[in-house]
């Protein structure tokens, strides 16, 4: 199934696993803060209490947020999800005395904040490949962007959860590693954004 928004198309598929990106508005870096990882931490509980979905891989970096879920059988919902986390980080965040970007008159008619993007991105999982792939982009996504010269080094990520299970090796996704050798992992990392 595909859903129409204005001229952006969504895949939907009941029970599917899902890759998905959140941006701040502005690259503001206010994920990664206390204020910030607590709100964002109970907004996603809420969320799973009231549209329950499996939380597969996740990392946190201030401006940006990659996460992969498993959706329920049956339910396609993730568009319902997102906004309503969106939604209500922004609610919490400006509650709590955080600060917005900038809001243009039109975002202001439109009742739009300058906390998160408005749009997200999203990634319907193809296979095992692909899945393997994400969740490499995932956990390498701090050191790509220098925040970390390890996937350990990061304290926000579900690395972490795999490392233990003995899905990645403990150096993996070291920065001092070729970009090629990282497939000691899942797979190798995802090319893309």
């Amino acid at each position: 199934m595909v859903q129409r928004m204005s001229n952006w198309r969504r895949v939907l598929v009941p029970g599917g696993t899902y890759a998905f990106t959140l941006v701040t508005e502005g690259r503001a870096p206010i994920l990664t803060s206390p204020v910030g990882r607590s709100i964002l931490r109970q907004v996603l509980c809420d969320c799973r209490r009231t549209w329950p979905f499996d939380i597969v891989a996740v990392v946190l970096l201030p401006d940006h947020l990659h996460t992969l879920w498993r959706l329920p059988t049956g339910d396609c919902a993730y568009p319902r999800r997102i906004g309503w986390i969106k939604k209500e980080f922004t609610k919490a965040w400006l509650a709590g005395g955080g600060a917005e970007q900038p809001v243009s008159a039109s975002r202001q008619r439109h009742r739009r904040r300058g906390v998160l993007q408005r749009k997200f991105w999203e990634h319907c999982i193809r296979g095992e490949a692909d899945l393997c792939s994400h969740l490499d982009y995932i956990h390498y996504n701090p050191v790509k962007h220098g925040y970390a010269t390890c996937a350990r080094d990061w304290p926000w990520s579900s690395f972490h959860r795999y490392r233990q299970a003995g899905v990645y090796p403990e150096d993996w996704g070291c920065i001092a590693l070729e970009f090629g050798d990282l497939s000691d992992g899942c797979g190798e990392p995802g090319g893309f954004g």
